[in-house]
């Protein structure tokens, strides 16, 4: 990339600066691995930036180990949605085995406001279809982390389109000291 734009945010200017001297010093070399997982882990994680590095370091994962997948909450949204696809292409193309699903303590997620966000949306943008696909459902908070999880790693489990000997697993971690616990199994 030779020419930056000049309404281009300042951090994006340095971020794309480091990476040309990334680049220009081999620095990539150290990270260099297959687009296979070698544990044949894909992990479905939040995007919260608390997790950005606190996540990989408290399970000891380095570049190469799993698939990692993240959106806000750690949720499948829809069954057919971009998280399910992902996971079809790690079980079916990369050879993932198991998946992990791995909420967070003090979630934003969790006490999302929908009309809260739909009024920002209207002073961000001329038109807000609220009616269009349930939107107010769709942005409601998830409320308590164990049921995401919980629910979360069902949906995985039941999707007709994954192997029934898939593992999946549900965790929560504290997105301050890394510890990791269980979600308890749905009881019937």
């Amino acid at each position: 990339m030779n020419e930056v734009n000049p309404f281009m945010n300042d951090f994006v200017k340095k971020m794309l600066d480091y990476n040309r001297a990334f680049v220009e010093h081999g620095l990539y070399e150290k990270y260099t691995t297959t687009k296979y997982p070698d544990r044949k882990i894909a992990i479905l994680a939040c995007m919260d930036t608390r997790m950005t590095e606190l996540l990989p370091a408290a399970l000891g994962l380095k570049n190469g180990d799993v698939k990692l997948i993240k959106n806000a909450g750690g949720r499948v949204m829809h069954p057919y949605g971009s998280v399910i696809f992902s996971l079809l292409v790690a079980v079916y193309e990369l050879g993932v085995d198991t998946v992990v699903v791995i909420g967070h303590d003090d979630c934003g997620g969790r006490l999302l406001d929908p009309k809260e966000m739909i009024a920002k949306m209207k002073e961000a943008i001329d038109h807000v279809d609220e009616n269009h696909k349930n939107v107010e459902q769709w942005l409601t908070g998830f409320g308590d982390i164990n049921h995401s999880v919980q629910s979360t790693v069902d949906a995985i489990r039941e999707h007709p389109l994954l192997p029934k000997d898939l593992e999946v697993l549900g965790f929560i971690m504290d997105p301050h000291t890394g510890a990791v616990r269980g979600v308890s199994e749905r009881k019937e």
